[in-house]
């Protein structure tokens, strides 16, 4: 259909289509997370409500819509098991109002539509709450509003500009009074979904346990897990392992944590007295940790925490293998601060007590490793023990990928005498098992290593993509010590980060457009600035407006009342309103005409000469009553009658230029006395 047909629509056509474009905006983000059936429900009963109306048809009869409306109900029951919760409520909300536009009979169907669709809006934000969506959903409620606007005017309608300029200024006053409820209101503890369960099940994250591939599928996602804020420089690479599951119990192909029962006396003693016996070097990094939401308990920080971050609501507690948990599932985006140690020594003074625990090995498991560390135990320094092994790795043809072929029974004999080509879980496990069969007291830790600096707001982004598995071994003297054999494979990885170490993959299978993103191998510079610019403001939008905590906003107002027991603040306050008023007044007068500001002051004379005009009187009968009553001398009337003649011509009759005007009356002015 042509455009100008679409334009010279009846109103009644074009106020529903409006209204559906307004629909549609609500429900397209509701795509990404509903099944596919319920999409393209939706999908087809807006375009045939587009359809009714364009060709001007009749609605469906009841007979049509209630098995549709049923079919649609079971079939949310078949998808989600449940009528209830959030994303079967969802559903069948979206469901209920794209079956609603066709059973628009009375005006007040049009207002249940719109405010559905409101509820719409506040919908979208289960699921995210970034920047993109709050700006997508401000849109949608402008259009809502003007849909709706658009049905309430009676007689002729102003143009389609004009109603969402209209809207929009609405809007506007009402964001000051959204600004101070966002900051003053009270607000609530947990998520804004009251179901933890719905909210966060299906966010990536580390585990407790780890078997071959499971760290190369998390780092193929690119969600960020934590944000950090350094309050100084910031460590060089190669430094930042962030520790997180400590893992000391093999099966023969899955690393899991010890059980409370497994726990030697000196960890029972450390995670009941929250302290390690850790000896230190230098001053600690402090730094800030803004954490996102995975539904799990693990705090990350820098090896070594000096100690456990303070935070409200949710306490940290400490294990002995130096893992930060908290005592509730973290639902929520998570801020607390931590000075960290780079240059320590853990448990160094003697061989722990719970050394069996680090040494075990399945039986029956992997015999050509286990062959392979009976061997090493020949060379007597444990230190060249754990040498040989990452000399191996170095020179024997291993590869780092994100693809390593699949391993049997024997995981780690597949990988170190088969397939050699594995991910961090590969090399990590791998090398444990050695050390174990070696006599060398190992272990796994899991985390994440490295991050991106964004240059414009100074953060320091950890993603999923930088999940990492590395091996802690106890030495006498020195403790237990990192040792990273991914850095023996792929220096690659520490230094420059996963993409550094792994051939990526041309975006969308498209060669050019990879072509375009990187230039001589580099990154292109103008999208490495605009992705700085868009991950500084998402990360704005997550400090200040989603992370604005209950604790937040006590701290806010403690110091906006101990602010104004400050003098300084009312004085400023005062000077801020005389020169807002200062400030109006000068508009105000700018804005008068000179014309209807000599007859203001005309008015204000006469009144106080006893003859003040009525607030329906024209400058024509004001003119006739000031000659009936006689209160003037005759030069003083007759200048006011001809001050009000003239300005009645000026004001009704057509405009015309009269640079003497202002002139004249000024002179009539001054005779009125």
């Amino acid at each position: 259909m042509k455009l100008t047909r679409l334009a010279n629509l009846p109103r009644d056509k074009a106020d529903t289509l409006l209204l559906l474009a307004s629909a549609l905006l609500v429900l397209a983000p509701h795509t990404l997370h509903l099944p596919l059936w319920v999409s393209l429900l939706c999908g087809a009963t807006l375009a045939w409500r587009a359809a009714i109306t364009l060709r001007g048809k009749r609605m469906p009869p009841s007979l049509i819509l209630i098995p549709l409306a049923a079919g649609a109900m079971l079939g949310v029951m078949h998808t989600y098991q449940t009528l209830l919760g959030r994303d079967a409520g969802v559903a069948m909300l979206v469901l209920l109002v794209a079956f609603k536009m066709l059973e628009m009979h009375a005006r007040r169907d049009l207002f249940v539509v719109v405010f559905l669709c409101f509820f719409l809006v506040l919908t979208n934000f289960f699921y995210e709450q970034g920047i993109v969506t709050a700006l997508l959903m401000s849109l949608s409620v402008l259009l809502l509003f003007t849909a709706q606007m658009s049905f309430q005017f009676t007689g002729k309608v102003p143009p389609l500009r004009e109603r969402f300029l209209m809207s929009a200024r609405m809007l506007g006053l009402a964001a000051p009074v959204a600004l101070v409820l966002f900051f003053l209101f009270p607000r609530i503890e947990g998520p804004l979904w009251g179901l933890p369960g719905d909210a966060n099940g299906a966010r990536s994250g580390l585990s407790e346990t780890m078997a071959p591939g499971m760290l190369a599928n998390l780092a193929q996602s690119p969600e960020t897990a934590f944000r950090v804020k350094f309050f100084g420089p910031v460590p060089e690479r190669e430094q930042l392992y962030w520790r997180g599951p400590v893992l000391g119990d093999y099966d023969g192909r899955t690393w899991t944590r010890l059980s409370p029962a497994q726990r030697g006396p000196a960890e029972r003693e450390a995670l009941a007295n929250r302290r390690l016996p850790l000896s230190v070097a230098g001053e600690p990094l402090r730094y800030e940790v803004t954490l996102e939401p995975a539904n799990n308990r693990w705090l990350f920080a820098l090896e070594m925490p000096e100690r456990l971050p303070a935070m409200s609501g949710n306490a940290a507690q400490l294990s002995g293998e130096v893992e930060m948990t908290t005592l509730a599932p973290i639902a929520s985006r998570l801020r607390y601060q931590v000075a960290s140690f780079i240059h320590y020594r853990l448990q160094a003074d003697a061989l722990p007590q719970d050394a069996d625990q680090w040494l075990q090995l399945p039986a029956d498991s992997n015999p050509r490793a286990v062959m392979a560390g009976l061997q090493l135990r020949a060379i007597p320094d444990p230190g060249r023990r754990i040498e040989s092994v990452l000399r191996s790795f170095r020179s024997e043809n291993y590869v780092y990928t994100l693809n390593p072929p699949l391993l049997g029974r024997d995981a780690v004999d597949g990988f170190l005498y088969g397939s050699r080509a594995g991910f961090c879980e590969h090399y990590s496990g791998a090398f444990v098992f050695l050390m174990r069969a070696a006599g060398i007291p190992a272990r796994v830790v899991t985390g994440y290593q490295g991050g991106e600096l964004n240059p414009l707001d100074g953060y320091l982004t950890v993603r999923q993509s930088d999940a990492h598995a590395w091996a802690e071994v106890w030495l006498a003297r020195r403790g237990w010590v990192r040792i990273d054999p991914t850095a023996a494979v792929a220096p690659e990885r520490v230094q420059r980060g996963l993409e550094g170490a792994v051939p990526q993959r041309p975006p969308f299978g498209i060669d050019g457009l990879g072509r375009f993103i990187n230039i001589d191998g580099e990154a292109n510079p103008w999208l490495v600035q605009m992705r700085y610019a868009v991950g500084a403001m998402n990360n704005g939008w997550n400090q200040w407006v989603l992370n604005y905590t209950p604790q937040r906003q006590r701290g806010m107002v403690e110091q906006l009342q101990s602010s104004l027991l400050d003098w300084r603040l009312p004085v400023w306050l005062v000077s801020l309103a005389i020169v807002l008023l200062l400030v109006r007044i000068w508009r105000q007068q700018r804005g008068i005409d000179p014309v209807d500001a000599l007859y203001s002051a005309l008015c204000t004379r006469l009144s106080r000469l006893g003859l003040a005009r009525s607030p329906d009187e024209g400058p024509h009968a004001y003119a006739e009553r000031i000659g009936a009553a006689g209160k003037l001398a005759p030069g003083a009337q007759a200048a006011a009658q001809d001050f009000l003649r003239r300005y009645s011509a000026w004001r009704y009759a057509p405009r015309r230029a009269d640079a003497q005007l202002a002139a004249t009356l000024k002179r009539l002015l001054s005779q009125v006395r």
